[in-house]
């Protein structure tokens, strides 16, 4: 006797879609850096204190927001997936490159992902330094090479019921496109 086709409802979730296996984190003590990947709503408290230490004399944290319109339309909220094994190498490796380049106190870069509604943070970096110029240098080079570099992708999903996916590096700091030369 042939077996049935089994539903969608019983075919298992691969697990770095499951948000049930989340958050997932790196943790590198030494350099002092925090990474997460998480299902759950961003604390910037949790990652301001991941960074803190007597000797930062500069403290700067970055939300990332979803906002309700994007080029004229109308968004109802934003989707991200990601798969995790290389977004947290890739994540590390930028925050390693910022404490040595800017001899930094500790970084912490959390990324939220599925459904981050409208006003939430999708991300969220963190940084402290010795003086104010490397952290607030940092953060900003921090936040750029998560949105070139990290294997995060995003859904935008528009109220009229369309949606696109989209790659950080799709657009640049401004919000205008990169390499299409459109605006």
């Amino acid at each position: 006797m042939a077996s049935e086709p089994q539903s969608s409802e019983s075919t298992p979730v691969p697990a770095h879609l499951d948000p049930k296996t989340y958050p997932r984190t790196h943790h590198n003590p030494t350099q002092n850096i925090h990474i997460t990947l998480t299902y759950e709503t961003l604390d910037p408290n949790t990652y301001l204190s991941q960074t803190a230490s007597p000797a930062a004399g500069a403290n700067t944290l970055f939300l990332g927001t979803t906002r309700d319109t994007f080029e004229g339309r109308s968004v109802s909220q934003l989707s991200y997936t990601t798969y995790p094994p290389l977004a947290l190498k890739t994540l590390a490796g930028i925050a390693e490159a910022a404490v040595k380049t800017h001899r930094l106190e500790g970084v912490s870069i959390a990324h939220r992902l599925g459904t981050v509604p409208i006003g939430e943070a999708s991300i969220a970096i963190a940084v402290s330094a010795g003086h104010r110029g490397a952290a607030w240098r940092a953060g900003e080079e921090v936040l750029e090479a998560c949105k070139e570099k990290a294997e995060i992708w995003k859904r935008e999903e528009f109220v009229d019921g369309g949606m696109e996916w989209r790659a950080n590096a799709d657009r640049d700091a401004e919000g205008k496109a990169v390499g299409t030369g459109v605006v």
